[in-house]
């Protein structure tokens, strides 16, 4: 790379993109754009690589287990997952297994699952039980965690009623969302998630529900799949089906404090590299038809969620691709949900508004079906397990229904096997094509770094900032002490 002329170059961070940026996409909208679109936040983090060993030490891996994971709030459920009295959930993350469970009273409590005589799970599997009883001995909890009765009570007189409740995790709550804290103290859930509450206030996830839940265990570190969600520029080789209808380095990449960061990914233009290439001159029709055809997030995937007909998509002379698909979504989707749509901007019915909160919840923003990723790091730290849900709009005035049942793939297995995805079991698969050779190639490194862009990998860079702060003690259990 040639030296930079300090008498004109820009400062390093300030370079973007050609082509149409994102604030000027904002002020073309069809409709006026809130404050959470058009306010940039943006910081520049420096240059330096990232370690490699980050991603495949089985010493980091442990540290993040006993640093990070217990000090953080961990995204377990949605409401939905468990909405009657006794519905309960296993979640499991980084060696430590819990029983997330609604009680009478509409509340819910998140107790370890281990058997407090000798330590058998007390669960394996989600259900209904107002008793968890241990399979091993018959050692017994009520629901909301206080101790219940044991056989042969008569041989433990050294054990007392009063200390053998299960002990228990803080359970936070938001738009629909459920989480769990490990170690009590530190950010209540709402400052741990600042701004995120203030920006999905206009998306009501508490609306929605999960019609579609798929996991996958992926060999790669939870880190390296993570962050491949993380940036959009990956489109150009990745997934070139979308270039046509996909503004992948037009993007804006915003980050918040610590915890909060978002990838806003236009859809309805053309990327810069099919301009670059010579096919600009297909047309706003050809861009329409191919997001019809590509974009799999279209709610003719999902039940309970209507989407505009594609035939009916027909773009008017002089009217851009983006206006007439924000046209045709914000009449489909008033029509099917009963709820007013005439304010939504263009950007919220059709673009990629990809959230991410520390460590590894990532809600999509805007009204379209909403996908939400989670990962959680496997046996060792070279393997993972991604999930991927998609929320729909429940029409106005209907209940909310029990939430989908989770699919879960075999490492062997291919998204493509899970067909309630649809297109998107194809675009995942293209990312598989990358990710396990990347966590071979970090093993197989001889420089040990990884280089991130100064701008479109500025998410990763503030993750990997925040990570090391628990790493290093500055937040959790030692900061806190």
């Amino acid at each position: 790379m040639a030296d930079r002329d300090p008498e004109l170059a820009m400062k390093l961070g300030e370079d973007r993109s050609e082509g149409i940026s994102w604030a000027e996409l904002m002020a073309q909208d069809s409709r006026e754009a809130p404050a959470i679109l058009t306010q940039e936040s943006y910081t520049y983090r420096g240059s330096d690589p990232i370690p490699a060993e980050r991603y495949i030490s089985e010493e980091f891996a442990r540290l993040e287990r006993e640093r990070m994971w217990p000090h953080v709030w961990q995204f377990v459920a949605r409401e939905e997952d468990l909405p009657e009295p006794g519905d309960y959930i296993v979640y499991e993350n980084a060696g430590r297994s819990f029983l997330v469970s609604r009680q009478d009273d509409g509340s819910i409590r998140a107790m370890h699952n281990v058997c407090l005589h000798r330590g058998r799970k007390l669960r394996t599997e989600e259900g209904v039980a107002d008793k968890f009883v241990c399979p091993f001995h018959g050692f017994a909890w009520n629901k909301d965690g206080s101790f219940h009765s044991m056989p042969c009570q008569w041989d433990f007189p050294h054990l007392q009623k009063e200390g053998l409740d299960l002990p228990e995790a803080e359970v936070g709550r938001w738009a629909g969302y459920v989480f769990l804290r490990e170690e009590k103290g530190g950010p209540s859930l709402e400052e741990f998630l600042a701004p995120l509450p203030e920006h999905f206030k206009r998306w009501r996830h508490e609306e929605c529900a999960s019609v579609m839940r798929v996991a996958k265990e992926v060999p790669a570190n939870w880190k390296v799949v993570m962050e491949a969600f993380m940036e959009a520029w990956h489109t150009i080789v990745t997934h070139p089906q979308l270039l046509p209808f996909t503004g992948d380095s037009n993007a804006a990449y915003w980050t918040w404090g610590d915890n909060v960061n978002v990838n806003l990914v236009p859809f309805g233009v053309m990327s810069p590299h099919i301009v670059a290439n010579g096919q600009a001159g297909q047309g706003e029709q050809w861009i329409v038809d191919e997001f019809i055809k590509y974009n799999g997030r279209s709610g003719d995937n999902y039940e309970g969620e209507a989407s505009a007909n594609p035939m009916a998509i027909q773009v008017p002379e002089g009217v851009t691709a983006r206006a007439a698909l924000g046209a045709a979504m914000r009449q489909a989707y008033t029509e099917s949900t009963g709820y007013d749509h005439s304010d939504a901007t263009d950007a919220e019915l059709l673009d990629a508004l990809v959230y991410n909160v520390f460590p590894n919840f990532a809600p999509w923003g805007g009204f379209m079906p909403n996908i939400v990723y989670n990962w959680l790091p496997g046996k060792t730290p070279d393997t993972c397990i991604m999930e991927v849900r998609v929320l729909a709009r429940i029409p106005k005035g209907q209940p909310i229904p029990r939430g989908a049942p989770l699919r879960m793939l075999r490492l062997d297995q291919k998204w493509t096997e899970a067909p309630e995805l649809g297109i998107l079991g194809d675009v995942f698969e293209q990312d598989m094509d990358n990710l396990p050779f990347v966590q071979q190639g970090l093993h197989a490194s001889k420089t040990g770094k990884v280089n991130l862009g100064n701008y479109q990998e500025i998410r990763i860079r503030q993750f990997q900032d925040t990570l090391m702060k628990y790493i290093d003690g500055e937040r959790g259990g030692a900061a806190q002490a």
